[in-house]
């Protein structure tokens, strides 16, 4: 069944998991000023815009040229996930992501690969592979998810404010092990996908 606009940006936003994202954006923004947060998560949303549009545009042949297949991107994925999943699980004193320069995350990790991660860029691939001309509806699908997902993020911090503190470590941990479970996931299938391929 062929891709339609409104599937594309469903599937996108299933991709970029805003709401399994509130965690990561409160664990990386925690010593970020309040009044910065919002205008942090609107920048790393463009930022992560750019990346997927520049993936859809050059990505597949960008690969190809390095003799990269969506395998080997997979499973790369996955391998940085489950080290964010540890870090989630057992934290540091310098957080999930290390100390960001002047305490802002900038590109790493919410733009990448939080929200512009493998699954993002194997969908885009997947799509403008499917329809290659259709690229500018694949663009207009990645800019509605990704403005839907910075309006969900933009209330991370009302989130953590309803919750508490203690509830949203909880809660983080608990979604360190399931990202955890994600990568282990990931990870298979690309062994798996590779294996076929042999």
């Amino acid at each position: 069944m062929e891709p339609t606009f409104v599937s594309a940006v469903a599937l996108l936003l299933l991709v970029f998991d805003p709401f399994g994202n509130i965690p990561i954006f409160i664990s990386a923004l925690r010593q970020v000023p309040s009044d910065r947060r919002r205008a942090i998560i609107l920048r790393e949303c463009l930022i992560a815009f750019g990346v997927l549009v520049v993936f859809l545009l050059v990505g597949g042949p960008f690969m190809r040229l390095l003799g990269l297949s969506e395998q080997s991107l997979q499973i790369g994925g996955a391998v940085v996930l489950m080290l964010v999943a540890i870090r989630m699980v057992f934290p540091t004193d310098e957080g999930v992501y290390g100390r960001a320069p002047g305490g802002e995350p900038f590109i790493v990790p919410l733009a990448v690969p939080a929200l512009a991660g493998p699954s993002a860029l194997a969908t885009v691939l997947l799509l403008v592979s499917r329809d290659p001309a259709r690229t500018w509806h694949w663009i207009g699908a990645i800019a509605l998810a990704l403005a839907a997902s910075a309006i969900i993020l933009a209330f991370a911090e009302k989130l953590q404010e309803l919750l508490g503190e203690r509830v949203t470590i909880a809660f983080e941990r608990l979604m360190g092990l399931i990202l955890a479970a994600i990568a282990v996931e990931l990870m298979l299938r690309g062994v798996r996908a590779f294996v076929a391929s042999l």
